[in-house]
């Protein structure tokens, strides 16, 4: 899952499973690639490969008038809201009026959160289908565009074999505050044959589809090339409908649009390729923009975006590491590749924590800023959102989060939350600096 080069930085003191996690989210190597999706769609059987693809992206509301944003004018901190066991990893919300907050956790449960207070029972505890040594557990959590009408909610997590495992459940019709665990549908199994490099992040976009993050399989440097590889779905983002139904029957189709969906022998879920281990992503709510905290091997740790509606960008793991030459045999050429919007060194951190581009109300100050952070060291980073292009941004540094900060997410109001290893969940709060 998480972290560059060798078992570092993991100090965040946990009980039981959360522990061990703790220690593995700063060590990120191992893998070869070894994918094997449960349902798909056969990839197609002619056409070069594609570079850039676009889809039609829903009219973003306005978001709230604010002066440009400057990250060197502010200062970060997270201050403590709630209290959640197991490892928090990963936040989402419904937009249903509820006010909840749903946590996913390591050890393999989702926890409601609302007004501060953690529900006694969780939402959800498949702790007994999960793995949770090293960099595996209960990795991300995402709500149906539809919900509750459409009473899914999709999560991603490492089975007891190892495999990485893209489920649904839906809300048990008895209690809105529970899933019913007989409800499961594995939409998606990749064969993760190490530990690590796990991706992990699921979310959907502002096009309804359903965005996979997959790490490269571990392995240092990449040995099987799978980052670059278009026959596995290691190394990358994908995009599936799961509204549609796939050639077994499962819902799990190809949108149209996907770029690699009529390449011979290429898997057409792919949307963007060239990833190392993508911890983290998230959708700017006013652009549709995505972005991703792809964590580095040994030296960088990086930031990709790819634009509204674009598929096709690659990234350019293993070739490259963040903006610098990783293979260095190759030349590192980089056409046709595209290179991160930020990027920090190892000198800084060990592990980058990908964030989101806030667009809430209650803190004007990091309104159209791109927040993130660092596992190993805590500390934290912001550029303007609007400042992102080819050139490379230097990242500012804004605040400290506290060793084991883990995943950012945002409520049904786009307010930001962090989550940390050691339970704690922060809201984000910017202050003139």
């Amino acid at each position: 899952m998480l972290a560059s080069n060798g078992l570092r930085g993991a100090r965040t003191s946990l009980a039981a499973v959360v522990a061990t996690a703790a220690l593995a989210l700063a060590g990120c190597l191992g893998g070869v690639t070894s994918p094997s999706p449960a349902t798909t769609d056969p990839p197609g059987t002619q056409g070069p490969p594609a570079t850039t693809a676009t889809t039609p992206t829903p009219t973003a509301s306005p978001g709230p008038s604010a002066p440009p944003f400057d990250p060197n004018a502010i200062s970060v901190v997270l201050e403590p809201y709630a209290t959640v066991t197991g490892g928090p990893l990963a936040i989402t919300a419904p937009d249903d009026g509820s006010g909840r907050m749903f946590v996913a956790t390591k050890a393999g449960q989702i926890v409601i959160v609302r007004d501060g207070a953690v529900d006694p029972e969780s939402m959800l505890d498949i702790s007994g289908l999960v793995s949770t040594g090293g960099e595996q557990g209960l990795l991300g959590i995402a709500v149906h565009p539809q919900f509750p009408d459409d009473p899914r909610i999709v999560v991603d997590y490492t089975d007891v074999g190892g495999d990485e495992v893209v489920a649904t459940y839906r809300l048990d019709p008895a209690d809105p505050d529970r899933l019913d665990p007989a409800s499961a549908q594995i939409i998606l199994t990749v064969d993760d044959p190490f530990p690590n490099h796990n991706g992990g992040a699921v979310g959907f976009g502002p096009d309804g589809f359903l965005y996979v993050a997959m790490g490269d399989g571990g392995g240092g440097g990449d040995p099987l090339e799978s980052g670059e590889h278009l026959d596995t779905l290691l190394g990358k983002i994908l995009r599936v409908d799961i509204d549609a139904t796939g050639s077994g029957g499962a819902p799990y189709a190809i949108p149209p649009g996907n770029p690699f969906a009529n390449v011979n022998g290429a898997r057409p879920e792919t949307w963007l390729t060239g990833l190392r281990n993508p911890w983290r992503f998230a959708f700017d709510r006013l652009t549709g923009d995505l972005w991703i905290g792809d964590v580095g091997q040994g030296a960088w740790e990086e930031v990709d975006l790819a634009p509204a509606g674009v598929g096709g960008l690659d990234f350019g793991w293993d070739r490259m590491e963040g903006t610098h030459c990783f293979e260095p045999e190759t030349g590192c050429p980089t056409e046709g590749l595209t290179l991160p919007v930020t990027e920090y060194g190892h000198d800084e951190g060990c592990t980058i924590i990908g964030g989101t581009v806030y667009r809430g109300t209650a803190q004007p100050l990091l309104v159209g800023g791109y927040l993130f952070g660092d596992y190993c060291t805590g500390r934290l980073w912001a550029i303007a959102a609007a400042a992102a292009g080819p050139t490379p941004v230097e990242p500012i540094r804004v605040g400290t989060g506290g060793e084991g900060l883990a995943g950012f997410g945002e409520d049904a109001a786009g307010e930001l939350y962090a989550a940390n290893l050691d339970g704690t969940i922060s809201r984000v709060i910017a202050t003139p600096r």
